[in-house]
C-alpha cells in the first residue's frame, strides 16, 4: 500500500503497444487531411464543370483501396483508445490506498526496545484511513491474507482492529501466529483475550494492573463459550490518574469512519452499535 502525486492527477505509464498506437492516430489524422485536400480540390474542379455546361463530369471518388487501409487504420486506432480507457480506469480504480503510511525505517527502530517499537510503528500510523470511504477495505487484513475480496489492489475487507494490532506487534518484532487455531490471534478482538490467557499474559483492569505501553487493551469482553469482544487497541501510555490507557485505535470511528485513530484516558471502545465496549483488561506482547 503509495504516492501522493505531487500536483494533479497521478500519471500512469502506458503499455508499449499503446504508444505506438498513438503513433497511428498521428498518421490517421495527416491522410485525413490529405483526404480533405483531394476532395477540396475536386470540388472546385466539379464546380467549375457545372458552370461550363459539362454536365458529363464526375466527381473523383476515392481509391477502394485507400479506404480500406483508412478504416482498417481506424478501427486499430479506436481499440487502442479503448485499451487506454480501459488501462486507466484500472489504474484509477484497483491501485491501492495510496495513503499507505509506511513504517518507521529500521534505522530510526534500531536500539528500541520492543514495547517502544510497537508504539512508534501504532503512532506511524495514525491518520490512515479506508478506501474507498465507508468500506473496510484495508492493508492490515490484506497483509494477513484476511478478508474478503472486491477491494482495491493490496486490500481486503473486514473489522480490522485486530488485524491492525497484530500487524503493529509484528512489524515491532513480537512472537506470534495468525490463525484460527486455539491460542492464535486473528482478525476477532477476543483472540488477543485467548491468546494472553494461554500464554500468562493476560491482566483485568479491575485487578489493579498498570498498562504498560505495547500492551493491547481488550474492550467489551463478554466470557461466554465462545468468548468475544468490540474491540482492541495499542497502548501508548497508562498515565497516573487516569482512569483508562491512552491508545492507537485501528478501525476506529470516533474521528472518521474506519481510520487509525488516537484515544486518551479510553475505558469505553467507540465501537458503533455495540453496547458494552467497557475496558476488560490488557495483553502483554513476549
Amino acid at each position: 500500500m503509495t504516492e501522493t502525486p505531487s500536483s494533479g492527477a497521478t500519471r500512469h505509464r502506458l503499455p508499449q503497444s499503446s504508444s505506438e498506437e498513438w503513433v497511428g492516430i498521428g498518421e490517421l489524422k495527416q491522410e485525413v487531411r490529405e483526404l480533405r485536400r483531394a476532395n477540396e480540390r475536386c470540388g472546385a474542379r466539379g464546380a467549375s464543370s457545372v458552370g461550363g455546361s459539362s454536365f458529363g463530369s464526375r466527381r473523383r471518388r476515392p481509391s477502394p483501396v485507400r479506404s480500406r487501409r483508412s478504416h482498417r487504420r481506424f478501427g486499430a486506432v479506436l481499440g487502442a483508445g479503448v485499451i487506454v480507457i480501459v488501462v486507466a480506469a484500472t489504474v484509477n480504480g484497483l491501485v491501492g490506498n495510496s495513503d499507505s503510511r509506511p513504517v518507521p525505517s529500521n534505522a530510526s527502530l534500531a536500539g528500541l526496545s520492543t514495547r517502544q517499537r510497537i508504539v512508534a510503528i501504532a503512532d506511524s500510523q495514525v491518520g490512515y484511513s479506508t478506501g474507498p470511504q465507508h468500506s473496510y477495505c484495508n492493508k492490515f487484513s490484506a497483509y494477513w491474507s484476511s478478508g474478503t475480496a472486491g477491494c482495491p489492489i493490496g486490500e481486503l475487507s473486514e473489522k480490522w482492529c485486530a488485524d491492525f494490532a497484530a500487524w503493529v506487534w509484528q512489524k515491532a518484532g513480537v512472537r506470534l501466529t495468525y490463525g484460527y487455531s486455539p491460542g492464535q490471534i486473528n482478525a476477532r478482538a477476543a483472540s488477543f483475550y485467548t491468546w494472553g490467557l494461554a500464554n500468562g499474559d493476560w491482566h483485568w483492569a479491575t485487578s489493579g494492573y498498570v498498562a504498560a505501553p505495547g500492551d493491547v487493551a481488550v474492550y467489551g469482553l463478554s466470557l461466554a463459550a465462545d468468548p468475544s469482544a468490540a474491540h482492541v487497541a495499542i497502548v501508548t501510555d497508562d498515565p497516573r490518574g487516569q482512569h483508562g490507557p491512552d491508545v492507537v485505535n485501528g478501525d476506529g470511528d470516533r474521528t472518521g469512519f474506519s481510520v487509525v485513530e488516537t484515544g486518551t484516558d479510553q475505558t469505553r471502545a467507540d465501537a458503533g452499535h455495540n453496547h458494552d465496549a467497557t475496558l476488560a483488561g490488557y495483553v502483554s506482547p513476549r
